[in-house]
């Protein structure tokens, strides 16, 4: 039986990427609803929304400490699908 405590990919972390931030990033050629590229730009996108730059204001919902810390420990958890 799995973990109840450990996060998932499809759980925790895809749901705080809005259709605003997976378009937008789209276009960088990073798709934000794929476990794949979200796993290998996890650093650039954990210091980008923790230091409040993505999502860009008015684009989308600014991460919360707490969101930023789920990310933190999808990583820690070793990236549960």
């Amino acid at each position: 039986m799995a973990d109840e405590t450990t996060t998932s990919f499809a759980r925790d972390i895809r749901p705080m990427f809005t259709d605003i931030d997976v378009e937008h990033m789209k276009g960088s050629g990073i798709d934000l609803s794929s476990y794949d590229d979200v796993q290998s730009y996890a650093a650039a996108i954990y210091r980008t929304v923790s230091n409040g730059t993505m999502p860009p204001p008015g684009s989308g919902k600014q991460w919360t400490s707490e969101m930023c810390e789920r990310f933190k420990q999808w990583q820690r958890d070793n990236w549960p699908p």
